[in-house]
């Protein structure tokens, strides 16, 4: 007779879980900008991969926070909805990575600079991530409605955002440098870009 092993599912992993079909839910409508109109929650859980998989990292609040980086900002959940639901650890990553969508645009993308070398650095290790993400989606394709020159603007700004990062994580900063180095983008970020 043949004693089957149960394997045991950590309360970490049980979480991580949660916040991946909290993002499935709360993006399930929403499609990225890029030509095909890929469902939008690709992307967190892309943000998410791209620091366990490029980042080694393991550490499950920091992948719950890449997960639901973007559900206060673009979806009708409030910050205490992330509170009571993934705690205060979670919250305050969001938070960190959170524009407030009451500013106007370019003032939220000035406070992206000015804020990212204060962030902890599990907030930062997502908005390395993130902007990775954003940058790898640029060089596949153009979003809808963007011009050459909104493309060049957004590699110079997400370098300036990066710049801010600087000494986060190694792995993901060289390929962010990669990245931007491929459309000439110095990283770090100089004014002589």
């Amino acid at each position: 007779m043949s004693v089957s092993r149960v394997l045991k599912m950590s309360v970490g992993t049980k979480e991580l879980i949660k916040a991946i079909n909290f993002a499935c839910i709360k993006h399930v409508d929403q499609r990225r900008k890029d030509p095909g109109k890929s469902p939008y929650v690709n992307h967190p859980i892309g943000v998410m991969n791209i620091l366990c998989e490029e980042g080694n990292i393991t550490d499950i609040p920091t992948l719950m926070g890449a997960v639901l980086h973007d559900t206060v900002e673009d979806t009708d959940t409030s910050p205490d909805e992330i509170l009571q639901q993934f705690g205060e650890e979670v919250a305050d990553i969001v938070r960190q990575v959170t524009d407030d969508k009451s500013l106007p645009k370019a003032e939220r993308k000035r406070l992206q600079i000015v804020n990212a070398p204060h962030k902890t650095e599990k907030a930062k290790l997502v908005k390395l991530a993130d902007k990775l993400y954003n940058l790898r989606d640029l060089g596949k394709s153009t979003p809808e409605g963007w011009t050459e020159e909104r493309v060049k603007e957004y590699r110079i700004w997400s370098s300036k955002v990066c710049t801010g990062l600087i000494g986060t994580n190694e792995a993901l900063e060289g390929k962010i440098q990669n990245e931007l180095g491929t459309y000439g983008v110095k990283f770090p970020y100089s004014d002589d870009n």
